[in-house]
């Protein structure tokens, strides 16, 4: 005998999970977990952000696809801090989110799918549902999402027991999960700020939190890592005679946590002999506080950013204070021209403050030029396809 939603709710209702749901599509789930006494138990918050304004204000910006897994799993990561906040406890906290492209009124160009995604202390889990076009009414296929969304919930609860979906022949519930190892929770959670997953042999020189403090750093979001990274490097350890680390901040100052399967994906891009640091320093002032001494490999885009006044309540002590900060800790920069749109821009074409300016040294063009663009590959390559 098929499980009856009512049955699933019920063992959720069992367990002391505490969960925050952000749902676009599935939305009955919600009622389907306060129809039942004991909901509040479980039930921390729930929200439906429909429009792309509403989605955009739960995130902290506008996606580059509102209906991805991406996506998805930037919800989930944002409802699991709300729960937390709430008091919820870090084991026992869970964000759910779905956000789905359905049958609408009017003609769909895309196809009719969901991406759920769950996000816990341990672990990042999503789930892909492509549905056959024009095979379903809509209210058929919310209550198919429906099911999925309080599927998540008992995955999330510990509950090994699903509703069973009735799907067609051909279609398939595509999953990913990442559980995290104990280093990568201790940096989501924030109970740590720096930690070095690759290559996890010690090396030598200064020490930050027993390990080895790296003298040249390229820090980015290497979304992909492309070539232009890779001559960055190259060039910054010829240049310098040491290696030249690399540093992924998991947070960013407008948008979520990345998660764990984000993580993953990033790292699987460096090889094994490439030093990889993963930090929770959002601005360079972090970044110099945890590697003091350090020179900064960086284009100059990311150097207008550092003294971009928005960053500083545009106040400009502020801003000059970071900067003492940054050059008080001996830190240092490399920097490196960019193309934007039809100039090539470099060190000396930025308005610098002079203290700034005198820890800057330039790669000259004739040395690099790499008018490459990480969100054009995204675009080129499909990385901001709806599955990723």
């Amino acid at each position: 005998m098929s499980l009856l939603p009512e049955d699933l709710v019920q063992k959720i209702h069992d367990t002391t999970s505490q969960i925050v749901l952000v749902l676009n599509g599935g939305s009955r789930a919600v009622a389907e977990l306060l129809e039942m006494p004991g909901g509040s138990k479980n039930l921390l918050e729930a929200t439906v952000p429909y429009s792309e304004g509403a989605l955009t204000a739960w995130l902290g910006s506008r996606p580059e696809q509102f209906c991805s897994s991406r996506t998805a799993r930037a919800m989930a990561v944002v409802a699991f801090g709300r729960a937390i906040r709430y008091g919820a406890v870090e084991q026992q906290a869970a964000g759910v989110s779905c956000t789905a492209g359905l049958a609408t009124d009017r003609p769909k160009r895309g196809p009719h799918r969901a991406h759920v995604a769950v996000q816990t202390a341990c672990q990042t889990r999503h789930w892909l549902l492509e549905l056959e076009k024009d095979a379903r009414s809509r209210q058929e296929e919310e209550q198919i999402v429906n099911c999925m969304v309080l599927n998540a919930v008992a995955e999330a609860c510990g509950i090994t027991s699903r509703l069973e979906l009735p799907l067609l022949e051909h279609e398939r519930v595509e999953v990913q999960q990442v559980t995290a190892p104990p280093l990568w929770q201790d940096l989501f959670l924030g109970r740590v700020e720096v930690i070095k997953p690759l290559p996890t042999a010690p090396l030598s020189r200064g020490e930050v939190g027993g390990l080895h403090v790296p003298r040249v750093i390229l820090s980015g979001a290497f979304h992909p890592l492309h070539v232009g990274h890779r001559r960055m490097a190259e060039i910054a350890q010829e240049l310098l005679g040491l290696p030249t680390a690399m540093e992924i901040s998991i947070l960013n100052v407008d948008k979520p946590a990345l998660d764990y399967l984000e993580i993953d994906c990033r790292l699987r891009q460096f090889s094994p002999e490439q030093e990889v640091w993963l930090t929770r320093a959002t601005t360079f002032d972090d970044k110099s506080r945890l590697f003091p001494g350090a020179t900064f490999v960086v284009g100059v885009d990311t150097l207008r950013r550092i003294v971009d006044p928005r960053y500083y309540g545009n106040d400009p002590n502020v801003m000059t204070q970071s900067l003492e900060r940054i050059i008080g800790r001996d830190c240092r920069f490399l920097v490196f021209g960019r193309a934007c749109g039809s100039s090539f821009i470099r060190l000396s074409d930025l308005d610098l403050p002079g203290v700034l300016r005198r820890v800057c040294n330039e790669v000259l063009p004739q040395k690099f030029r790499e008018d490459v663009s990480s969100s054009v590959l995204r675009r080129e390559w499909g990385q901001a396809d709806v599955r990723h």
